[in-house]
């Protein structure tokens, strides 16, 4: 399943690491297939890292509220868990609002903040962590972590316009996958 489509003249800096296509959720006659793409900024570690997912519902389901209520809940465990792979723990939520996305077909993301730490040779490093989950057509989820040292506004500000800046595949409009 092709991935979200992430505009490059914002992803300077950034380098595509991965790209998959998993099923995270897979229950009876219902399943969720994602369509995945994963950057990293080069810097000393904890490096700060983007992803930016499509879901496929199956059996097809229009988006609906209720639907939207469990994409987002299972979409902060998953992202939960993620963060925990990467050794980030101490996870704590500390914001949920909602969040503007480029895309004028889609709605507001609901974005949701998180504040954890990783250890680096043998020191405590706070980072924070974003998810925003939203609708254009199909879902779509995006978010990153970056430690909150020196600098990490930019950083901040980097991620949140490749969030808001991801829309469904489109090759015709400029927007895709780092070469």
């Amino acid at each position: 399943m092709e991935p979200p489509a992430v505009p490059r003249d914002r992803l300077d800096g950034w380098t595509l690491v991965a790209e998959a296509t998993e099923r995270p959720f897979d229950a009876g006659p219902v399943s969720v297939t994602a369509g995945t793409t994963r950057y990293e900024h080069e810097t000393p570690p904890p490096r700060p890292f983007f992803f930016a997912s499509r879901l496929r519902v199956s059996p097809d389901a229009a988006p609906n509220p209720a639907l939207t209520r469990l994409v987002e809940s299972r979409a902060r465990k998953g992202f939960g868990d993620r963060l925990a792979d990467r050794d980030i723990s101490e996870l704590a939520r500390r914001d949920q609002r909602r969040l503007h996305v480029d895309d004028p077909n889609a709605s507001p993301a609901t974005l949701t903040v998180f504040h954890g730490s990783c250890t680096v040779d043998g020191e405590r490093v706070p980072v924070e962590a974003l998810l925003a989950v939203w609708e254009a057509g199909e879902y779509l989820l995006a978010g990153g972590a970056y430690p909150t040292g020196d600098g990490f506004e930019a950083t901040r500000k980097a991620v949140l316009a490749l969030v808001r800046g991801v829309r469904p595949p489109n090759p015709e409009d400029g927007v895709g996958r780092s070469e």
